[in-house]
């Protein structure tokens, strides 16, 4: 019987030819850029979510930090001089007497009521909008417009009128972070009402204009005769190219009457 010896062979294995570095380089810039896409979406997820999360945490801190402001504000009374109907004698304004020119009675003065300036960081009033979903319940409003105040709550800007006084107050708040209190302001419409709710009881403004303009336009900020209320924010969403601006007349609150007296 013949037997069939099989032989057996035995492959060497190949050895793993290095990797160019040409590969190298691709295989290192894909993985950077793994990182760098994580971590942007990680960066984008902290100021949109993390941020507001924030800023929502910090609303009933901030509120009751409103109300001890309010028990202790300061309110004083200004006698006003109303305007003679005629035009003539004196242009209207604050005085501590209601006389004309000739000494005689011009009509009952009426009465401002002023209330003492906030510290500054300090929360110290309360703005709603019925129209937006987002302020129907109101969202603090701190003094100052620095980045830490506007990190708390929507901030007044210092040197402006304070909401319900004669001028222009001003109220900046962010539109797509840290709360975002003003993500829907270009849903406003000419006659919406605005609220802003101080210690001296709520101020009523009716939307009179809507605008963007550029961020070196500062002169929105500029006293106006009357009482007015002016909104800013960043336009449009996402970006801080422009901003976007609404003024709002008083139409009702404390001081109202003595202010259109006074205009």
């Amino acid at each position: 019987m013949t037997e069939t010896t099989a032989s057996i062979v035995t492959e060497q294995p190949e050895t793993a030819q290095p990797q160019s570095r040409g590969l190298r380089f691709l295989h290192n810039a894909g993985w950077t850029l793994i990182y760098l896409g994580v971590f942007t979406l990680g960066f984008v997820a902290h100021q949109l979510f993390v941020t507001s999360w924030f800023a929502q945490q910090n609303q009933p801190e901030l509120a009751a930090e409103r109300v001890e402001q309010w028990e202790s504000t300061e309110i004083t009374e200004v006698v006003v001089v109303p305007r003679p109907q005629d035009g003539s004698g004196s242009d209207g304004g604050v005085d501590d007497a209601a006389t004309g020119s000739d000494g005689d009675e011009v009509t009952e003065p009426l009465v401002l009521k002023v209330e003492s300036p906030p510290e500054m960081g300090a929360a110290f009033a309360l703005i709603r909008i019925p129209k937006l979903e987002r302020l129907q319940d109101g969202w603090n409003v701190v003094e100052g417009v620095r980045t830490a105040d506007l990190r708390n709550g929507a901030g007044h800007m210092p040197d402006t009128a304070l909401p319900g006084q004669p001028g222009n107050a001003v109220i900046s708040g962010h539109r797509t972070t840290w709360g975002q209190p003003f993500h829907e302001l270009d849903a406003l419409d000419p006659g919406d009402r605005i609220e802003v709710e101080t210690a001296l009881g709520t101020h009523i403004y009716a939307v009179r204009e809507i605008r963007v303009v550029k961020p070196t336009d500062v002169w929105v900020a500029d006293p106006r005769e009357g009482g007015w209320l002016t909104l800013t924010t960043c336009h449009p969403k996402f970006s801080a190219r422009e901003r976007l601006v609404i003024a709002a007349e008083l139409v009702f609150g404390p001081n109202a009457d003595v202010i259109e007296v006074m205009s």
